[in-house]
């Protein structure tokens, strides 16, 4: 029997209330005990055609050549690194990719999917992280910062030295996952395709190969901590970060698609690996690995070199693809001052410009900063502050002095800061 309002006596929409003479037309489904109006199905279409949310969008993906085409724009020398990491990082967001391309929109649709469609997804593309190592100021967070941007990816950067192991004073490791979702305003599927950078993660090898009996809360119980989120789980956050307690509501995210990126200097490593080296090429035709420099040694580390300084194996299994970055010589320096579309003589350049004075850094005082950075150990990290402090009588003096055109800046200015040669203006 059909349904009746109680104020008309007549037919009424099922979902709206509306009786039959305030709406164009009633539909009655099969039995006619339950109806629908034009307005209502106009609201459920909407709904229906609105694009699922819940599908994220796909990684604008590079092949590996132009990826490392725009790397070359940024970053100077480390070309073998990054052809490796252009691999990796390709094959990695084809991965992300190809899972979406194979996720059902819905659980109801799934069905409706093609027997092509359906075969394709049961190939399994398992995660490859990476691990870079090399000295400090040669590049590696660079890397990672500038690879996010290209990929224009969420990015997140912590140091691995403040982690430690859940319960103990300090960060908590999965506090590094909300800083990724802040980075990407809180958008949870653009953070589960993003890029996590963890930095000085040699700082946290244990002190020797044999499992430690008593609590290491910074160092191996770190190491412990990362696996579970630098593989696949799904995480419960605290949204403001801190302890969780049983009453607070959590941030769930999945880091199956999530690209950690660990990096640190590795002293010591080299000679690891120079060891395992020598060892097995004894006899006359053996080589010495004393011959080798660390350039040399540390592209051929294997896991067992990174577990005998004191990654635990789990990890190291977790970061199969590794990538050693070369120290930044001489000429490499002068290259990073100069060239990239960041580059900090290019940036003093355009701000004396701004005020319509011409800087110029001579080839002497290009080499006499480059080879500061090099006798301080900073690597390309100091130059910035070797060229600021150069600049600072200048750049506290030129505002002033309308008459000043031209400024050349020499070795002399560099080395035993001399002022630099001034020119101006005729009277």
């Amino acid at each position: 029997m059909a349904k009746k309002s109680e104020s008309f006596g007549e037919p009424f929409c099922s979902f709206c209330g509306k009786p039959e003479s305030k709406v164009e037309h009633l539909i009655a489904a099969p039995g006619g005990n339950v109806f629908i109006c034009n307005d209502c199905v106009d609201i459920c279409f909407g709904q229906l055609s609105k694009p699922d949310e819940s599908v994220p969008e796909k990684v604008a993906l590079l092949p590996p050549e132009q990826l490392k085409a725009e790397l070359d724009k940024y970053i100077i020398g480390q070309d073998e690194a990054k052809r490796v990491l252009s691999v990796a990082v390709y094959n990695h967001y084809k991965r992300v990719n190809y899972n979406l391309r194979n996720m059902p929109k819905s659980r109801a649709r799934d069905d409706e999917r093609t027997a092509e469609e359906r075969g394709s997804s049961d190939v399994e593309l398992n995660k490859s992280n990476i691990l870079m190592f090399g000295p400090s100021g040669c590049g590696k967070t660079l890397l990672a910062q500038t690879l996010s941007k290209i990929l224009k990816v969420p990015f997140a950067m912590v140091d691995a030295t403040t982690l430690t192991e859940a319960g103990y004073v300090g960060e908590d490791v999965e506090n590094i996952l909300l800083r990724l979702i802040k980075n990407a305003d809180y958008d949870i599927a653009a953070a589960e395709r993003g890029i996590i950078y963890i930095d000085e993660v040699d700082k946290i090898a244990r002190k020797s190969e044999n499992v430690s009996i008593t609590r290491d809360v910074s160092g191996e119980g770190v190491q412990q901590s990362l696996l579970k989120i630098i593989e696949s789980t799904v995480s419960s956050i605290p949204p403001n970060g801190g302890r969780k307690h049983p009453q607070q509501e959590f941030i769930h995210m999945d880091t199956t698609n999530v690209l950690f990126i660990l990096g640190g200097a590795f002293v010591g490593l080299d000679k690891i690996v120079s060891d395992r080296l020598g060892k097995s090429r004894i006899g006359f035709g053996g080589e010495l690995h004393s011959d080798k420099t660390t350039d040399e040694v540390l592209p051929k580390v294997q896991p067992q070199d990174l577990i005998k300084f004191g990654l635990i194996p789990e990890l190291v299994g977790r970061v199969p693809v590794t990538v050693a970055l070369k120290d930044l010589k001489s000429e490499d320096l002068v290259r990073v001052l100069t060239e990239p579309k960041n580059a900090i003589v290019k940036q003093y350049v355009k701000l004396l410009d701004l005020d319509g004075v011409e800087l110029k850094f001579d080839d002497g005082a290009l080499s006499a900063i480059a080879e500061r950075a090099i006798a301080l150990h900073t690597g390309a990290r100091g130059l910035r502050t070797i060229v600021e402090n150069a600049m600072l009588d200048i750049m506290y003096k030129v505002p002033s002095d309308k008459t000043i055109k031209r400024i050349i800046i020499d070795a002399d200015t560099i080395e035993n800061g001399a002022p630099p040669r001034v020119e101006k203006e005729a009277a």
